[in-house]
């Protein structure tokens, strides 16, 4: 099992939702559980998670609807759980875009190597590529940033925080969400996040006093432009 990997587990069923999130918890993962497919959606949209185990029968939304809808912007891993166990009920689900599929009951213990072998493929498959968004060039597999083509030097969490910000380019992230994303706190001082926005401006601003890349939205948290055409 991959340390840290963040899965999202999609079960109306409380019960088997809280022993397969304890499994997976216990052999190091993080985990968000959701008992509806409605809410499960708008969380993968927030944030897209390392693999997901989406129950077929969901209440709301149901996980055949939430499985076409998450490959309509993702990739993510899905092992869909279900108490259909016929071929063409299998079929529909690996039709709809599902990567595995177990019938319940099933056993912790395969649950947990379909769930290896899932994230095995998907790290071989999405290896960090270097990429450019506007004035930005990242390296993620060797955590390098460059700004107007000159390489800026970045502590760990600056890297971090700067590498979210591009992932979220144009989009206004709240300090709370920086928190809970960057430094995985569920609370905290949020002065961190300022302080270490003031620290990063001064290494990708001409003048970080006036700065025209990375934003505040007042009341409402920072916004990172990569858009071309941008002056300072």
């Amino acid at each position: 099992m991959r340390a840290g990997a963040r899965i999202m587990v999609i079960e109306d069923d409380a019960t088997v939702r809280t022993v397969v999130a304890d499994h997976l918890r216990a052999a190091g993962c993080e985990i968000a559980q959701y008992a509806d497919g409605a809410s499960a959606l708008a969380a993968v949209r927030a944030r897209i998670p390392d693999l997901m185990i989406l129950d077929r029968m969901l209440p709301v939304l149901d996980g055949d609807e939430v499985c076409r809808q998450v490959r309509a912007f993702s990739d993510v891993p899905i092992i869909m759980l279900t108490a259909l166990d016929s071929v063409d009920d299998r079929i529909a689900g690996l039709e709809d875009g599902a990567d595995d599929y177990l019938s319940k009951p099933f056993s912790l213990r395969e649950l947990q190597l379909r769930v290896n072998a899932q994230l095995r493929r998907a790290t071989a498959a999405t290896a960090p590529l270097e990429f450019t968004a506007g004035r930005f060039r990242v390296d993620p597999a060797h955590r390098r940033v460059w700004v107007g083509g000159r390489e800026v030097a970045l502590t760990a969490r600056e890297y971090e925080l700067f590498l979210y910000l591009v992932r979220n380019a144009e989009r206004v992230v709240s300090r709370e969400e920086i928190l809970r994303e960057v430094w995985q706190w569920a609370f905290g001082d949020e002065s961190t996040v300022t302080v270490h926005v003031r620290r990063l401006r001064e290494k990708i601003e001409t003048d970080p006093r006036f700065p025209c890349f990375l934003t505040t939205e007042w009341g409402a948290g920072y916004r990172l432009t990569v858009a071309e055409g941008v002056r300072c």
